[in-house]
């Protein structure tokens, strides 16, 4: 506490960690701001005292040991005995990537920045730190680090990589760009409106998908893009992001960037479809106007969605998206929802759930003579988990992707 503060919970961790960085450097840090000992325990008794100054802990033949307490006025009551540990030899990783044998302190103060690997299995950790090993050196390991800790699921075996210099080696081959389109959640009250006034090219393709999907809402999707109690409407939220991905999908054309690849999930798959080619705007705006349409209809307020990071053995909810190893969204009754630990989407109907069965019949009728065509641009279907032949993609194909 006299060296950070009081963390709260936190505050018997803050005492392992610095007994065990005291084990590590051979040092008692001193007790800070002490300006006289607690009158309330006689230090005239026994051989324990503050430490007002740093002091020196050597080794002398046997582990350092070390005892941490935690008191707290809940009635916490902890005791951990520490026991220092020899250093680690070299693993087959370390040696794998190069790493040289300096100690974390060392590698600190040279510059020198970890790179966490994580991995489902002890050959699939070596074989990602092999990819590591050939980022080529136009990217900064400063950037290779940030997005390996930020934007890597979590899984069971783990590495953590220090190197001395920049990651060395180039990939055998250029990646390509593949467009992927999400689905309901990440809406925003504004958003798309300073695109709208930046970019001509952004804001020719919204007005493009306004006028497409007019006919079959009624309302200005302008107006929409500001209203935040609108856009907690599958009716409204729906036709609107299938706009925005289709014309943001546009402006990275028009500025050079071309995808070799479409996917998309759930609505996101309808604007997938327009920019590979296998729906025209017109058809597009059809498909997730009337279909939102529907869902507002028959489902509103009957259903809600959570995102979680673990499924739970027994649930009456249905998986409605596997998005990765430590993410999935449940979907289902919302009283269930609410006893549901995770984050809630903004969706007032349960997608991707039985639920959904009751509009078939209604769904199917209002789609029918789509006119789907052979895609310009590979289309990966997240309904049947293959490359498809766009021709494919009917009024049963959007029902099932409901």
């Amino acid at each position: 506490k006299s060296n950070i503060g009081h963390t709260q919970a936190a505050a018997g961790v803050g005492g392992v960690i610095k007994m065990v960085q005291a084990m590590r450097h051979g040092v008692l840090p001193a007790t800070l701001h002490v300006d006289s000992p607690s009158p309330h325990v006689d230090w005239a008794a026994g051989a324990v005292s503050l430490l007002t100054s740093a002091r020196d802990w050597p080794e002398v033949g046997r582990p350092r040991r070390a005892a941490v307490s935690s008191f707290g006025v809940s009635g916490t009551n902890a005791h951990v005995i520490l026991e220092g540990a020899s250093a680690p030899e070299l693993s087959d990783l370390a040696e794998m990537i190069g790493v040289g044998t300096r100690s974390p302190q060392g590698a600190c103060q040279s510059g020198s920045i970890p790179l966490v690997v994580t991995a489902k299995s002890a050959k699939a950790l070596r074989a990602r730190v092999e990819q590591i090993r050939e980022v080529g050196q136009r990217e900064a390991a400063e950037d290779v680090a940030f997005s390996l800790v930020t934007t890597r699921a979590l899984l069971d075996h783990r590495a953590v990589l220090v190197g001395a210099e920049q990651v060395e080696g180039v990939a055998d081959v250029e990646g390509e760009v593949c467009f992927v389109f999400p689905g309901q959640g990440g809406q925003w009250p504004g958003m798309a409106k300073d695109l709208i006034a930046a970019e001509p090219a952004f804001a020719d393709r919204m007005r493009e998908c306004a006028e497409a999907l007019e006919p079959h809402t009624g309302w200005d999707l302008t107006r929409v893009l500001d209203d935040a109690e609108a856009l907690q409407h599958a009716d409204r939220v729906q036709p609107a992001l299938w706009a925005v991905m289709v014309s943001l999908a546009h402006l990275y054309q028009e500025h050079g960037v071309r995808p070799k690849a479409v996917v998309g999930h759930s609505q996101g798959e309808i604007a997938a479809a327009v920019v590979a080619g296998a729906l025209d705007i017109a058809d597009g705006a059809r498909i997730v106007a009337l279909r939102s349409k529907l869902i507002a209809k028959k489902l509103a307020g009957k259903g809600a969605m959570i995102a979680v990071r673990e499924l739970p053995k027994e649930t009456p909810l249905s998986i409605a998206a596997i998005n990765g190893p430590t993410s999935f969204v449940l979907s289902g009754d919302p009283r269930v929802i609410e006893q549901t630990e995770g984050k809630r989407i903004p969706a007032d109907c349960a997608s991707h759930s039985q639920q959904v069965e009751e509009l078939k019949e209604d769904l199917l009728k209002a789609l029918d003579g789509i006119t789907p065509r052979k895609a310009e641009i590979p289309f990966f279907s997240t309904v049947d988990e293959k490359w498809l032949d766009t021709t494919e993609l009917s009024a049963e194909y959007w029902y099932r992707n409901l």
